[in-house]
Order: structure tokens, then C-alpha cells, then sequence
């Protein structure tokens, strides 16, 4: 719900202004973009419901208007695991491709796939309800998904987005499993290098 809101949000910033112009991209040239924003992962516990978990979330981009290559650092975090007292982390450190297949003067919508590693830590349930207390674990971790890019200047943007992550951990029988994860975003960005040129798209 809060991606939801938050794309909501930036569709009715840009809707009256893109509305009025006609579809534009940027020129050809080497775009170099860094965010910073808010993480939220619904992170699947194994046998116990999903725990949500709270962050941030950094990224460096470099490429052209319709492909980059992103790198992507993120750490989100639960205050406390229901019945334990002690909190759930998550680490990552992703890189990997990523598209915008739709491009407009102050819209338009990515998709990205990532691929690196993730330090999961926090208490692992056991049967019967119990929990084993302070584990932790790195393993590869990877990410897909996508989202939508508000253009505030020329220099700013507002990104919002939904992936499914794949991390790893333990489980019941502390063997190392993967879980699967929903994490959204909600990041400001900022183009170091601001395209001089428009073209139509065609």
C-alpha cells in the first residue's frame, strides 16, 4: 500500500504538466543519476508470517536515456521479531541492468534486474513456537522488478518502485533456505548530468 500511495502521488504531480506536452525522451548521451530513499521489505520469515522491516536505500546509475547499469546498497530493519525481543536485518548489495521502456518529458516507468548478496540476521523459529536467538548469514541474493520516474526539474526525480527479492536464511531445521521478499521504494534522485537535447519518440 505505501508504493501504491506513492506512485498514486507522483502520477497526479506529473499528470497535469506531461499531459501538455507532447511525448519526448531524452537525447542520446551518457546519463549518471544517484538516489537516496526510503526501503520497506516484507520479509518472509520462514514458518511465522512475514515481518515487515524499515530502511534506506542507495543507488548509483550510469548509462544512456533507455539502459543503465545500477549498483544498489540497502539496509532495512524490524524493531522487534513478535515474542523474541530481538529485531530482523537485512543487508544488500545489488547491481545489474536497468531498462526504461517507456520515456516521456516528466514520466516514464523502469524495470530492473539485480544481482549480488544479502546479510540476513535475526532470531530463527524453531518448532513448537520457539526461537533460536541472534543468528545471521550472507548468501546470494537477487532482485526483480520495476516502477515509475516523476521528473520534478532537470536535475530532480522521484522514483517509486515494487521488487521481488530472493534472499537466503535459516529454517526450522537450520538449513539454509531461500525466502522470498517484497521490497518497495520510494527514492529521490539526482542526474549529475542534465540532457541537453529532446527527441521525439518514434
Amino acid at each position: 500500500m505505501r508504493t501504491i500511495f506513492a506512485a498514486s502521488l507522483c502520477f497526479l504531480l506529473c499528470a497535469a504538466h506531461a499531459s501538455a506536452q507532447s511525448p519526448v525522451a531524452a537525447a542520446r548521451g551518457l546519463s549518471i543519476d544517484a538516489g537516496l530513499g526510503y526501503a520497506y521489505v516484507r520479509h518472509g520469515e520462514s514458518a511465522s508470517s512475514p515481518v515487515g522491516l524499515w530502511g534506506g536505500d542507495a543507488s548509483f546509475t550510469i548509462g544512456s536515456s533507455r539502459l543503465g547499469f545500477k549498483a544498489d546498497l540497502a539496509y532495512a530493519r524490524a524493531a522487534t521479531i513478535p515474542g523474541t525481543g530481538h529485531h530482523s536485518e537485512v543487508l544488500s548489495y545489488l547491481a545489474g541492468p536497468v531498462f526504461h521502456p517507456t520515456i516521456r518529458r516528466n514520466l516514464g516507468t523502469y524495470v530492473q534486474v539485480l544481482v549480488g548478496a544479502a546479510r540476513v540476521s535475526g532470531p530463527v523459529p524453531l518448532g513448537g513456537g520457539g526461537y533460536l536467538l541472534g543468528g545471521w548469514g550472507t548468501g546470494l541474493a537477487w532482485l526483480a522488478g520495476g516502477g515509475v520516474e516523476c521528473r520534478v526539474t532537470d536535475a530532480i526525480i522521484i522514483r517509486t518502485g515494487v521488487d521481488y527479492m530472493r534472499t537466503s536464511y535459516f529454517d526450522p531445521s537450520l538449513s539454509y533456505r531461500g525466502q522470498n521478499n517484497l521490497r518497495s521504494t520510494a527514492t529521490i534522485v539526482y542526474s549529475f548530468k542534465r540532457r541537453s537535447g529532446r527527441r521525439r519518440l518514434g
